[in-house]
């Protein structure tokens, strides 16, 4: 797939994503407009459904929105607030690190540094691009495995991993869809292009994706 094709892949998928979830990482950030509470929610994400993790969310942030009030809440609290979260012990103990991390050496505020986020416990170069593009409005390629499975199934990318899909994104991909193209293949890969048999008979884009890797298909 060429980059104007990419172009023309995103403007109908971007269009269409109206009718689909919304990520819920998304819905908080456009909700609080607030980086710790964008930190939070992806961290409770990882490895969890967005299900799982609207419920979990919603229970923690009754009690805790800033590093200071996460650090009252004790690890055995937060646990049964963000159960049944995967790694909901890890998440758990890294929320109070990172909470205090925060407040030590970074005056409170969540860095919008992808090095100093990175350098944070439990954040990878997926949560930390997602904190710098939604927490922050600052250019990042976010890649789950969305992005990556769907690049690839695109032909748009030859990638093994999300962090090699990111680099060549960064190489390749025009600006103007750094930011959204996770809310779009995230809601897209939720809704329709499943990494298992996907929706392609209902797909708007699939005259224009080379399916790589399919082998079954709706």
């Amino acid at each position: 797939m060429t980059t104007e094709t990419l172009d023309t892949v995103l403007t109908i998928l971007q269009r269409e994503s109206k009718h689909w979830d919304v990520p819920i990482v998304t819905l908080i950030a456009e909700r609080s407009n607030d980086p710790y509470q964008v930190l939070v929610s992806t961290l409770l994400s990882l490895r969890t459904k967005d299900v799982t993790t609207t419920v979990a969310s919603r229970r923690l942030f009754a009690r805790a929105t800033t590093p200071e009030q996460m650090l009252d809440l004790s690890a055995k609290e937060i646990e049964k607030r963000i159960f049944p979260v995967g790694f909901y012990h890890r998440k758990a103990e890294n929320l109070r690190t990172v909470s205090r991390l925060i407040l030590e050496k970074h005056g409170g505020l969540v860095p919008d540094n992808l090095d100093e986020l990175l350098a944070l416990p439990g954040v990878g170069r997926k949560t930390a691009n997602l904190v710098i593009t939604l927490g922050f409005g600052k250019p990042g390629i976010c890649v789950d495995t969305h992005v990556h499975r769907i690049s690839n199934r695109f032909g748009y990318v030859q990638t093994k991993s999300p962090d090699e899909t990111e680099m060549v994104l960064r190489e390749k991909l025009p600006n103007k869809w750094w930011i959204p193209i996770n809310d779009i293949l995230v809601a897209f890969g939720q809704s329709l292009c499943a990494p298992i048999s996907p929706w392609c008979s209902k797909c708007k884009v699939s005259d224009y994706c080379e399916q790589i890797g399919v082998k079954t298909r709706r």
